[in-house]
């Protein structure tokens, strides 16, 4: 497609730019007319989990000047969009020195600030996030309406554990062909993207677990731990804010150092 000047499309717009992989920016360069505005890009740095950072200007997309950023939030409540933000920078670079300053977001509602537990062991905390749970079912919640998430497959029996002693019917991502199923939607962090719950559990917020232990002992040097935590954060900051109404965290003590952030909002 790149040498053909009869292109397929006059104008391409792209979702969740920021996890663009190589291949993926070569295509869209490739079956794009020459005209400067035939690609457009949505995307937030603060919500890179996917890919690690690399150039598009040397790929031949360059978005530096011409980017804004949108400002007003309309999925999540201004208590949950303030305690979520603090984990991540006020401001970020990409690899091509475009800068997104992420301060000055509002949100267009009010809610309830996020509720934060560390316990003392996963019977303390399945227990804890069960009482949650029942609670917004007790306010009207819908099942449907309620996302449970973890950070991988290794904390799912907890969440399992918390929904069934609640009394909650779970569904996961395999069964998402049957959307009107009145059952909420079980799965891990990176999943989450894209959607959207009035109320959000996250679970087994713990120590080794965000960042995850096993990412941490693989880095290679300081360059890349860095970049590890950071697309950790972020993962955390993808799943809080697929919260609309009520964010629910909980950890086994001492829990995930990321939680000190969230909580000082």
């Amino acid at each position: 497609y790149r040498d053909r000047t009869d292109k397929p499309f006059t104008h391409i717009v792209v979702d969740e730019a920021q996890d663009l992989g190589v291949v993926e920016l070569r295509f869209l360069s490739s079956i794009a007319p020459s005209n400067p505005d035939a690609l457009f890009f949505a995307g937030d740095l603060g919500q890179r989990i996917f890919q690690q950072p690399f150039s598009w200007k040397g790929l031949g997309v360059d978005v530096r000047g011409r980017s804004a950023t949108l400002r007003v939030n309309y999925r999540t409540s201004h208590q949950i969009r303030r305690a979520a933000d603090r984990l991540l920078p006020e401001a970020m670079r990409d690899v091509d020195g475009e800068e997104q300053v992420r301060t000055g977001t509002v949100s267009v509602f009010e809610g309830l600030d996020p509720i934060i537990a560390i316990e003392k062991d996963e019977a303390a905390e399945i227990a804890f996030a069960t009482r949650a749970l029942q609670e917004a079912l007790a306010d009207g919640f819908r099942p449907s309406e309620i996302g449970i998430f973890v950070r991988s497959q290794d904390q799912l029996a907890r969440a399992r554990a918390a929904a069934a002693a609640a009394g909650l019917a779970i569904r996961s991502f395999v069964d998402r062909a049957n959307d009107n199923e009145e059952a909420a939607l079980l799965g891990v962090m990176h999943l989450a993207k894209g959607l959207e719950f009035r109320l959000v559990l996250l679970m087994a917020c713990d120590e080794g677990v965000l960042p995850l232990a096993s990412r941490i002992s693989d880095v290679a040097d300081d360059f890349e731990l860095d970049n590890v935590v950071a697309t950790e954060r972020q993962l955390l900051y993808v799943a809080a804010t697929r919260a609309r109404d009520r964010l629910v965290i909980t950890a086994v003590a001492p829990g995930s150092e990321f939680i000190d952030d969230l909580a000082n909002a």
